[in-house]
């Protein structure tokens, strides 16, 4: 595969990534409200999931066009630890500086959960 052929993977993954997480987020505010960002949790727990199982599957194969295209492009934009940022120090503004903590404890292990979970599910 040629180089330019990567950055294409990866802009189009990046580009359905980005608006699979958008609709999530919408998704969730409609089902579940928005007093928290859940989609973005959702989005972020899965995409961890993904590039988990992704790199996985990636070291059991060769180097394909899915690689650039799900790992660095789908997954790079699914996940959002920007928008994660912004919602954490969204809540301190607000004066709700507990629930940003609480979004801080609850994120990180379940990311990593998720992305070892991934991982040890493709190698199985």
């Amino acid at each position: 595969m040629k180089a330019w052929q990567h950055y294409l993977a990866v802009g189009i993954g990046s580009g359905l990534g980005s608006a699979m997480r958008y609709a999530v987020s919408l998704g969730a505010q409609a089902t579940l409200g928005s007093y928290f960002p859940w989609g973005t949790l959702l989005a972020n727990v899965a995409g961890s999931w993904l590039i988990g199982w992704l790199a996985a599957v990636a070291t059991l194969a060769p180097t394909r066009w899915w690689q650039p295209f799900g790992i660095a492009g789908f997954c790079g934009g699914f996940t959002t630890f920007s928008l994660f940022s912004v919602e954490t120090l969204h809540f301190i503004d607000i004066g709700k500086p507990g629930l940003a903590l609480v979004y801080l404890v609850v994120s990180l292990p379940l990311w990593l959960g998720a992305a070892a979970v991934g991982d040890r599910m493709a190698r199985s």
